[in-house]
């Protein structure tokens, strides 16, 4: 797993396969949106996008009162998606995979074990130059 003092630099996306990965509420209609912003400034930095993956929480029976919480506080996402984007990450040869989600620098340490990529969160995008 790369690491980066202070955060990394968002140039790693230059030229590189991406895949884009969000946690959101069953309530949350407007999260393709999200995703679409996302995309467009992973794709200004240089980036590829290969795939989107969603993972949405409150949708089965029970869930709602869990709405906004994450599914695991080492992934953020259920084993069986943290699976499914590590298995898309290996097929697409992506190098990095941006989380529309705030992230520790545990489970960016944690996902980018399981993934084989660096991992960012959408906000480092966004995130003023030092």
């Amino acid at each position: 797993m790369r690491r980066y003092p202070g955060g990394p630099p968002i140039s790693v996306l230059a030229g590189a396969n991406v895949v884009l990965v969000g946690l959101f509420s069953a309530r949350d209609k407007e999260f393709g949106l999200t995703l679409d912003l996302l995309a467009n400034s992973v794709e200004a930095h240089g980036g590829r996008v290969v795939s989107q993956h969603v993972q949405r929480r409150g949708v089965s029976d029970g869930g709602a009162a869990r709405m906004t919480e994450p599914f695991s506080r080492r992934t953020l996402l259920s084993p069986g998606k943290a699976r499914e984007v590590a298995q898309a990450c290996l097929a697409a040869k992506v190098a990095v995979a941006v989380f529309v989600n705030p992230l520790t620098n545990h489970q960016r340490a944690v996902l980018g074990d399981l993934f084989g990529c660096i991992v960012i969160s959408g906000e480092d995008l966004f995130a003023p130059v030092r």
